[in-house]
């Protein structure tokens, strides 16, 4: 009995210390881990301060010599037609963005009115309204528009939207009235802000149903119950329940209309004019130019120093405007959080 109970001592000792070594086994591998998510967050950050940086390295001069008049005066174009044929040895670093800044915001504040709607409806319809055998169709579309490259919708814009508001918005008449403003050729802020809203559209669509489906069955459930119809217990209860999440779509897709490049320059006119109101309708045919869109199509002349920092100094306004828009999300989400009473 005595052997017994020592090898019955021996197996449980044997046993504490293989669990004891199994926690310990774990737990290292739990800071392990730890430490290496750490290290990638540190590596991610340091690279997004390097690039900015650099970035704003290489335009130092831009905002050395303009100060805020970079983004509060007007004249790109000129200016940088300065700035490639001026001599060396007197370098013109005079530049205002104040139109490229204004194209930016016009485009996507258009893209966004027209998106919106269209998104946040279709997400509805995805959600609540359309048979199962729809819905994964439409998701299926929205995921394939999401995924298309943005060069698809520059060609489509100029060889479907452009010819089309040529042909039935634009005249002679009116060709000779703004020749010596600027000259309507159908890329124009209009289809620029077409272009966009069908690119940002499915962002917002998707955000949207995935924010719709995280709301709880148990909320619709009891406002069917308590005699709502579908569509006001759509309005009133699912979509306040699931605004955080349709917020973020949102500011995502605005993130992605300031900083496109490609499309907005085969469509929009790549001219750095400042819309005028005055104008009438003619403002939205008004050919223009963005941040982004200046980057890539005055590039071929960044072998001028000069046009080289003003053109970094755009990119330094895309991020800062980027930066910005992600700080916003945080807030807002925090901001609904602390109003459904969620820490």
């Amino acid at each position: 009995m005595e052997n017994m109970d020592i090898v019955n001592n021996q197996k449980m000792l044997t046993a504490s210390r293989s669990e004891k070594n199994r926690v310990r086994l774990s737990q290292v591998r739990d800071r392990i881990c730890e430490a290496g998510v750490l290290v990638l967050t540190a590596i991610s950050a340091l690279i997004i301060v390097f690039i900015f940086l650099f970035i704003l390295n290489r335009a130092w001069e831009i905002f050395k010599v303009n100060g805020l008049g970079f983004i509060l005066n007007k004249g790109f174009d000129q200016q940088l037609s300065n700035a490639y044929y001026a001599s060396a040895e007197s370098p013109q670093w005079i530049f205002g963005a104040l139109g490229l800044l204004i194209g930016t915001l016009t485009t996507t504040l258009g893209a966004l009115i027209i998106a919106i709607p269209m998104g946040l409806g279709t997400a509805i319809v995805i959600t609540e309204l359309a048979p199962s055998w729809m819905k994964t169709f439409l998701q299926s579309v929205v995921r394939l528009l999401a995924s298309i490259p943005s060069i698809v919708f520059g060609l489509l814009g100029l060889m479907i939207i452009v010819p089309f508001i040529l042909n039935n918005f634009v005249n002679v008449d009116m060709q000779i009235k703004y020749i010596n403003f600027f000259q309507l050729t159908g890329h124009s802020m209009l289809a620029g802000v077409i272009v966009l809203s069908i690119m940002i559209t499915p962002i917002i669509i998707a955000l949207s149903v995935d924010a719709i489906n995280a709301v709880p069955k148990k909320f619709k459930e009891a406002s069917l119950a308590l005699g709502l119809s579908h569509w006001r217990t759509i309005v009133k209860v699912i979509l306040p329940a699931a605004k955080s999440g349709i917020i973020a779509g949102i500011i995502l897709g605005t993130g992605r209309a300031i900083g496109e490049a490609i499309a907005l320059s085969m469509v929009s006119g790549g001219v750095g004019n400042i819309p005028n109101p005055a104008h009438g309708p003619v403002f939205f045919l008004t050919p223009v130019l963005t941040l982004a869109s200046a980057i890539v199509n005055k590039s071929e002349a960044m072998s001028t120093p000069t046009i080289e920092a003003a053109l970094f100094a755009c990119g330094v306004v895309l991020l800062i405007t980027s930066t910005t828009l992600s700080l916003l999300t945080k807030i807002v989400e925090i901001i609904v959080k602390r109003g459904e009473g969620i820490e």
